[in-house]
């Protein structure tokens, strides 16, 4: 399910942003720039989502979700703190989208021709190797 615009646009305003320390290598950039970003949306109080989607979102994100029902996303790759809030937003559109979609039903499909001609096959050969396992009739 791919979000509107006028979608997304409601579901950032909901959304609250926070700046840390980054980890890793960096230097003195890593050391005094509050570049690592960490996305939270309330699930339960946004106004944007129906209470289906809301069920939705809690199962299929539930590893991403802390104690107070809050949707995370943390990102932390680039050096520029908009960069990293840029990525973050576009992580918590494609992980609402993968939420809300629904999975393909499977079709249900027939074997073919030449994997039944195999199937009988294997099974002749098995067949012929348990008649010469027994003992001969004289």
């Amino acid at each position: 399910m791919v979000l509107p615009d006028f979608i997304k646009e409601q579901l950032l305003a909901e959304v609250q942003f926070s700046a840390s320390r980054s980890g890793g290598p960096g230097g003195q950039n890593v050391n005094k720039v509050n570049t690592k970003i960490e996305l939270r949306f309330p699930v339960q109080e946004s106004d944007v989502l129906d209470e289906n989607q809301k069920q939705l979102i809690f199962l299929k994100l539930k590893n991403r979700m802390n104690n107070e029902g809050e949707l995370l996303v943390t990102s932390s790759a680039e050096r520029s703190q908009w960069r990293n809030k840029e990525k973050a937003t576009q992580k918590f559109f494609e992980l609402i989208e993968m939420a809300l979609t629904k999975p393909q039903k499977r079709k249900k499909t027939r074997p073919t021709a030449a994997s039944r001609q195999k199937r009988l096959e294997n099974k002749k050969q098995l067949g012929q190797k348990k008649q010469l396992r027994k003992p001969p009739d004289f």
